[in-house]
């Protein structure tokens, strides 16, 4: 299957669905970051920390895989020069309502994340990627493509699923039953049953994949990031949160010398 239409048509169903992702910030928000008191996510529940961010004032910001109306919008406010980049349209015209609504300039894109041609090189001072990669089958060109797009000295800020979160068996989990199923790395295109899947297709669930840390934190160490910082998170509608955290932040940068 086309999983990258799929994934796309399966968005903009979830932003009917008023799913938590895809539900766009207040006024109210926009108005304190404009008087600089803002914070984003990158996981479910911890801010980021605000000294990870380079200064916004002006920073040519690429808010990757981050429709919504969340993210984007709060640092356009706080003073970046923003470019919302997503594969749902339907995410998409989130980020549009909230400019419109708000008077904020932003740029909004539809496209692959794997796939940024779209962007010349060392277009962006900042790429701020919330969990989503879980929605591409490989993150490695991700990481490439953040690296490529990226000026000497910028800033790539990711999110992602722990990889232990896709190892048990999800209908059991939601019931707080711990059940190994499942190897690293994971797809829903072939490590769950034709029924399970189009169980999930018939509700719009986007398909997930589970990366392994090599290719989260290696990836991005390959494609020439040195790793600056890190934090867990956890999301408290996940039952494995109760005994570990489920999410991972990390902070890299393009080295200055970096061609």
């Amino acid at each position: 299957m086309d999983i990258r239409r799929y994934n796309s048509q399966a968005w903009d169903a979830q932003v009917e669905q008023h799913s938590r992702w895809t539900v766009p910030v207040s006024s109210e928000a926009i108005a304190q970051a404009r008087r600089g008191q803002w914070e984003v996510l990158l996981t479910p529940a911890i801010p980021v920390p605000r000294d990870w961010f380079p200064d916004l004032k002006d920073c040519d910001t690429l808010a990757l895989a981050s429709g919504g109306g969340q993210q984007g919008p709060v640092l356009a406010a706080a003073g970046a020069h923003v470019t919302v980049f997503d594969n749902s349209a339907r995410q998409l015209d989130q980020d549009r309502h909230v400019a419109k609504r708000d008077s904020l300039t932003l740029a909004t894109v539809q496209g692959d994340m794997a796939d940024l041609s779209a962007f010349t090189d060392r277009s962006f001072d900042l790429v701020f990627h919330p969990c989503a990669n879980c929605f591409t089958e490989d993150v490695k060109p991700v990481w490439r493509e953040c690296f490529r797009v990226l000026r000497p000295g910028g800033v790539l800020l990711a999110g992602f699923p722990n990889p232990a979160m896709f190892i048990f068996d999800s209908a059991q989990l939601e019931q707080g039953t711990f059940i190994i199923r499942h190897r690293l790395p994971y797809s829903e295109l072939t490590d769950i049953t034709p029924d399970q899947r189009q169980a999930l297709m018939a509700k719009s669930e986007p398909l997930m994949f589970g990366h392994t840390l090599d290719d989260q934190i290696g990836g991005q160490l390959a494609a020439g990031f040195v790793l600056t910082g890190l934090f867990e998170d956890s999301d408290p509608d996940n039952a494995l949160s109760r005994h570990m955290p489920t999410y991972i932040a990390t902070r890299a940068l393009k080295p200055p010398s970096s061609r």
